[in-house]
């Protein structure tokens, strides 16, 4: 049975996102390609605004920024100017955990990239096994 290829870029994952669910696979997909070969080309093109088809406030929009952002950093590679649109920031903050305390801890921990777009995430919510 053929392999698949892996989403390729950050563009691919907003192009294949039409539900949460196929947002979330592509970009699980696309983090496991990324990690096999880090490279700024992955990053470079701009995703289209997947808000309408997932119907999420721009929550995926700006995730997606921030990922490019946060990865660029991490890997030394250049960061891309897409990334950086006020467009891709959030009016209101949303937490990856919903109690107070989960709130709490997301606010110390959650990686600067996604605190500036009003993204509260556990530090490791990009790692990959």
């Amino acid at each position: 049975m053929p392999i698949a290829e892996r989403v390729s870029s950050l563009a691919e994952v907003a192009k294949l996102s039409d539900s949460p669910e196929s947002f979330s696979l592509a970009f699980r997909d696309f983090l496991d390609g990324f990690y096999e070969a880090p490279s700024d080309e992955k990053l470079r093109a701009e995703p289209a605004d997947p808000t309408m088809a997932l119907q999420d406030g721009g929550y995926a929009h700006a995730y997606l920024a921030a990922t490019a952002e946060y990865l660029a950093r991490c890997f030394k590679l250049e960061v891309p100017r897409w990334s950086l649109d006020p467009a891709r920031v959030l009016d209101e903050p949303r937490f990856a955990m919903k109690t107070h305390e989960g709130r709490m801890f997301l606010l110390l921990e959650s990686p600067s990239e996604f605190r500036a777009r009003n993204i509260f995430i556990s530090a490791d919510s990009l790692t990959r096994v």
